[in-house]
């Protein structure tokens, strides 16, 4: 497009407009309706007829109020529905792996990792009994299984709970689910 010094112009992608004040080769300065000095290349401004403004160019096909009153009409919000998979999802997920834990485990033995891990796991899982959640996840991992045995005796000193192998799909092999009965 050929653009010459005193044409009306707006920018794309943004709400300014204003007159070419100066071209300097591919760059285009313009004198912006708020009075600022800005430059820009041809590309990213579109020339504007004398009589038009900012509002007749987007709306020209189209009247003001017509895309107004458009805009304000109540649409039906649809409603989110959840699937029956996704409803049984756990609503509590408890991450046991040591770095989640704590800063720094290097100077810990492996038998105070897993006794941090265990009284993790027992905190959450009465939180999760005092605040009736009833499905929670622990993720273990995978690694030797001596974290998974101890969750497992762990868990049948409780009567409200049984517990299984979690979502395979979704945590592998590393994650065992709880689920509480609350009507105890």
């Amino acid at each position: 497009m050929n653009f010459k010094v005193g044409d009306k112009v707006t920018v794309l992608d943004e709400a300014i407009s204003g007159t070419i004040s100066k071209i300097d080769g591919t760059t285009i300065f313009i004198d912006t309706v708020d009075g600022f000095l800005m430059d820009y290349q041809a590309h990213e401004l579109l020339k504007m007829a004398e009589k038009d403004t900012l509002k007749s160019c987007i709306f020209s096909e189209h009247s003001f109020q017509e895309v107004l009153s458009e805009k304000e009409q109540n649409a039906k919000r649809k409603s989110v529905r959840v699937k029956p998979k996704e409803r049984s999802q756990p609503t509590m997920e408890v991450d046991l792996h040591i770095h989640n834990l704590t800063e720094n485990e290097r100077h810990l033995s492996n038998y105070d990792m897993l006794m941090l891990q265990l009284t993790t796991a027992e905190r959450k899982l009465e939180f999760a009994i005092k605040k009736r959640i009833q499905k929670v996840v622990f993720i273990h991992g995978v690694g030797e299984g001596v974290l998974k045995m101890e969750l497992e005796t762990l868990f049948r000193r409780y009567d409200n709970v049984k517990f299984y192998a979690a979502d395979f799909q979704k945590y592998g092999l590393g994650a065992t689910e709880v689920y509480i009965y609350l009507n105890m």
